[in-house]
C-alpha cells in the first residue's frame, strides 16, 4: 500500500514516519502528478488559507478530487480537516468538498490556547488517545454519511466519510500510530 503526504506545509516528516511505522510505503508528494497511483493521501496541518491557495495554484484541488472519485482515500489533520470540508463557516476558504460537513477554523482559540487532552476513540480501540490541539478547528455540523468518531468538550474532532478521515488534532506529533493504522485499515477495507 502506498500513501502520500502532501508536502506543501506542515508536519510532513512526522506523517511519513507514522505511515512507515504503521506498515505502508510513505512518499512525499510535491507535484500533482504524484497523486496518481496512491492508495491514500494525507493532508497535514499548516495554515489553511496558504495551503489552499498553494493547492489551487499547483493543480492539486482538481487532481485530488479526480483521484478521490477513482477511490483515493484522504486523511486530513487540522488544516487537512478544513480542506476536506464542504464549507468553512464565515470564510470563502478553498475546500475540496470531499466530506459533507461544515467546519469552524481556529475554533478552540489562538496559538497560545493550544492544549493536549485524552480522547476516547472507540473505532481505534484501546485506551484514550493523547490529542494535541494547535489552533485547532472543529466540525460544527455533519451531513448524512458522515460518521462522528470522537468529540472533545462536546465538539466534533474526528469524523469519517467512506474512505476519507478528518481529524482536528495532530496525531503525528505523538508516538501513538493507532489513527494512522486505522486509516490504512480503511484503505484496505478492514475498517
Amino acid at each position: 500500500m502506498k500513501v502520500g503526504v502532501l508536502a506543501l506545509q506542515g508536519d510532513v516528516a512526522e506523517h511519513l514516519s507514522m505511515i512507515t511505522a504503521a506498515g505502508a510505503d510513505a512518499v512525499e508528494v510535491r507535484y500533482k502528478e504524484q497523486v496518481d497511483g496512491l492508495d491514500g493521501l494525507i493532508i497535514p496541518g499548516g495554515e489553511s488559507t496558504t495551503v489552499g491557495k498553494l493547492m489551487e495554484r499547483f493543480g492539486f484541488v482538481e487532481e485530488i478530487r479526480n483521484q478521490a472519485a477513482r477511490g483515493l482515500g484522504v486523511f486530513g489533520t487540522c488544516t487537512g480537516l478544513i480542506l476536506l470540508s464542504r464549507e468553512v463557516s464565515g470564510s470563502d476558504q478553498i475546500c475540496l468538498g470531499l466530506m459533507d460537513f461544515v467546519v469552524k477554523r481556529n475554533a478552540f482559540g489562538r496559538q497560545v490556547d493550544s492544549f493536549e487532552a485524552d480522547i476516547e476513540i472507540p473505532a481505534v480501540g484501546g485506551p484514550p488517545m493523547r490529542a494535541v490541539f494547535i489552533r485547532a478547528p472543529y466540525i460544527l455540523s455533519v451531513g448524512r454519511g458522515v460518521d462522528v468518531l470522537a468529540r472533545f468538550d462536546d465538539k466534533i474532532v474526528l469524523a469519517r466519510q467512506g474512505r476519507h478521515l478528518a481529524c482536528a488534532f495532530h496525531p503525528e506529533v505523538t508516538s501513538d500510530t493507532r489513527l494512522h493504522r486505522y486509516f490504512l485499515d480503511m484503505l484496505a477495507g478492514r475498517a
